[in-house]
């Protein structure tokens, strides 16, 4: 590992020196917190973050016996965790604890685990000289390269969409629980796992529902799952959706939903209008993408835009690219993504936000 050099107290107190050695402290702080991102992905998916939460003081001899981990690898990861402040240690006595207050935010014990999203980190990593090789060559990197992207997406869902789905999200539309209770179509394009169907499909046994994604391994996922759930008013369908505004059969579907599912389709134009395509008369089309602007400049201010930017680099927009499709990105924005649903054919849209979720905008949309 080379070292990082730094400024230090050699620059004089100009305001170009001042300006240069708050940008070097962010960029310092930004590499200590790239780490925490690595070793936080590690603890959750090793199991020590979730055998640390509620744990007295122990050893790392002991947090290594009790998970079952080598010890030595045990440690250094608690020197991580120690340096980066999420984990208390007693020198004297050789234990470490994690304080409640941090396993309420980093295990299942609260209400929002963020260590999931820690492993974002790692994954797009792991393709960094495809993406390189992009830049210079152009094209895209496949599905194929993100072997781990829908598990991990999969729990990124359940914490933003399961939760708040019967309470928030399917209520945007007016009348929506109750014509799912007496029964209607519903299709979910670019399903992934399918766990908002799974969800719905137990929920209100009278309806149908189908979901369609490009990924074999995603839709064997849910399959399984659904059948070992015994949902038999669910199919899962592995599809290419970048013909679907000639494929879609029209007036199918009473409900069409897509979840975090336009932005990083190969022609997400196509998409959205065979969805309007297989919406039958008095059908709604329920939205979740990423609540963003069309334009940088206006990005500045996203609580997540830097990270996001970075996931449709590494991910969203090159999958798309790869497809030989748009590139729309993750961080389309709210501007386009209207115009977008207007060219589509939707003349209806109201653009909701809920608080339980900074990420993402909720459009329902009506022809």
């Amino acid at each position: 590992m080379c070292d990082v050099p730094t400024l230090g107290t050699k620059q004089t107190n100009t305001g170009a020196a001042t300006t240069t050695e708050a940008f070097e402290e962010r960029l310092v702080e930004a590499l200590n917190a790239s780490g925490l991102m690595l070793l936080l992905s590690l603890g959750h998916r090793t199991g020590l973050l979730a055998a640390m939460a509620e744990a007295p003081p122990e050893t790392s001899k002991t947090l290594a016996t009790r998970t079952g981990l080598h010890e030595r690898y045990v440690r250094e990861w608690l020197g991580g965790m120690v340096a980066g402040g999420v984990i208390e240690t007693d020198p004297s006595a050789g234990t470490y604890w994690m304080p409640q207050e941090h396993a309420l935010l980093l295990t299942d014990k609260g209400p929002v685990n963020l260590a999931v999203y820690s492993q974002f980190i790692a994954i797009l990593g792991s393709v960094e000289d495809d993406v390189v090789r992009c830049f210079h060559e152009g094209g895209g990197v496949p599905y194929s390269r993100y072997p781990r992207f829908h598990e991990v997406m999969a729990s990124d869902s359940g914490q933003t969409v399961l939760p708040a789905l019967f309470d928030a999200i399917l209520p945007l539309v007016e009348g929506l629980t109750e014509r799912l209770e007496r029964g209607i179509r519903v299709l979910d394009c670019a399903c992934g796992r399918g766990r908002a169907l799974m969800a719905m499909a137990q929920r209100y046994p009278a309806s149908r529902f189908v979901g369609y994604d490009l990924s074999q391994e995603a839709i064997d996922w849910a399959r399984r799952e659904a059948e070992h759930a015994g949902l038999a008013n669910l199919t899962f369908e592995v599809r290419d959706l970048s013909d679907f505004d000639e494929t879609a059969e029209p007036e199918a579907f009473d409900l069409v939903t897509t979840f975090d599912g336009i932005h990083d389709q190969a022609r997400p134009r196509r998409l959205l209008r065979g969805i309007r395509r297989s919406l039958a008369p008095g059908g709604v089309y329920l939205v979740q993408d990423i609540h963003a602007s069309s334009h940088h400049h206006l990005d500045r201010e996203h609580p997540l835009g830097t990270m996001l930017y970075a996931v449709s680099v590494s991910h969203c927009m090159t999958v798309s690219l790869a497809q030989g499709g748009e590139g729309l990105g993750t961080m389309w924005g709210r501007e386009r993504a209207l115009a977008y649903l207007e060219e589509a054919g939707f003349g209806d849209i109201a653009v909701h936000q809920l608080e339980h979720d900074i990420q993402n905008d909720y459009f329902v949309c009506r022809p």
